[in-house]
């Protein structure tokens, strides 16, 4: 099993390098491969003011230099198809997200890259349908494909895991993810902004992991609830795991592994 996690946008490149490292060396600790994931730019922000990052340019040199001096993976969204080659020149793996899941430019750019290709599950599609998704990647000769649950939507302002859907998905041979962050999102719960129920995450992680995944998705911050000065939220405070908080669900899920005889 593998962890994708960081914070949800970078901020800086000092915060980026104490995150990685400090993530990098919890993961290590417990045997747990981890690959660095921030957003350079959040474009599916609920409010025209809210904080998005640094911007393609800088946020790729930021994530360059986590990676030189970490020595770990990196992970980011990529948003249009001029973002996948500047993007993959550095990223180690592309991510498409959610509400980009079906854009079939987009999905076959990220293919052609050659990259592995994160797909995260749109909120609004069943788990069978991402195998159209994958079609469109493996059309372009590309077979490092993995696919992310991330909830779905029912109702207002709520998203649900079935996990059932992490075994659909798994039967094409792929890896699965479980984002166990962004699956407690309460989206626009806030009315500017998305809410969140950060109590479910290791619950959910949890489940996951005895349920059968390739790996968790989790977006980590040392201080979730930080604004910037003028009150705005820097990233998705609400649903992200607090820092602190990791090394004891890392110990859990190691835990789980070692009754179900894996490793």
């Amino acid at each position: 099993m593998a962890l994708i996690g960081g914070p949800c946008a970078i901020e800086d490149e000092a915060h980026a390098l104490m995150m990685a490292e400090r993530l990098a060396g919890i993961a290590f600790d417990f045997g747990i491969p981890f690959v660095y994931k921030s957003s350079y730019d959040k474009a599916n922000r609920s409010s025209i003011t809210s904080y998005r990052g640094p911007g393609l340019r800088e946020g790729l040199r930021i994530l360059e230099k986590v990676k030189a001096s970490v020595g770990c993976p990196v992970l980011s969204d990529v948003h249009s198809v001029s973002e996948v080659g500047p993007a993959s020149d550095v990223l180690d793996a592309l991510q498409v997200p959610a509400f980009l899941c079906r854009q079939t430019d987009l999905v076959v750019a990220c293919g052609r890259s050659g990259k592995p290709v994160n797909v995260k599950k749109g909120q609004f599609l069943a788990p069978l349908d991402m195998r159209n998704v994958v079609e469109k990647i493996l059309s372009t000769g590309n077979p490092a494909v993995l696919l992310t649950e991330r909830g779905t939507s029912f109702g207002y302002n709520n998203l649900v895991v079935d996990f059932r859907g992490l075994q659909d998905m798994r039967q094409w041979g792929y890896p699965v993810v479980f984002d166990a962050t962004h699956s407690v999102q309460l989206p626009g719960g806030r009315g500017d902004r998305s809410g969140g129920e950060r109590k479910y995450v290791p619950a959910l992680a949890r489940a996951a992991i005895a349920f059968g995944v390739d790996a968790l998705f989790m977006e980590i911050h040392e201080d979730p609830d930080r604004t910037m000065p003028d009150g705005q939220p820097l990233s998705d405070g609400p649903n992200m795991l607090k820092l602190d908080d990791l090394p004891k669900l890392l110990g859990e899920i190691r835990a789980i592994q070692a009754a179900l005889g894996g490793s």
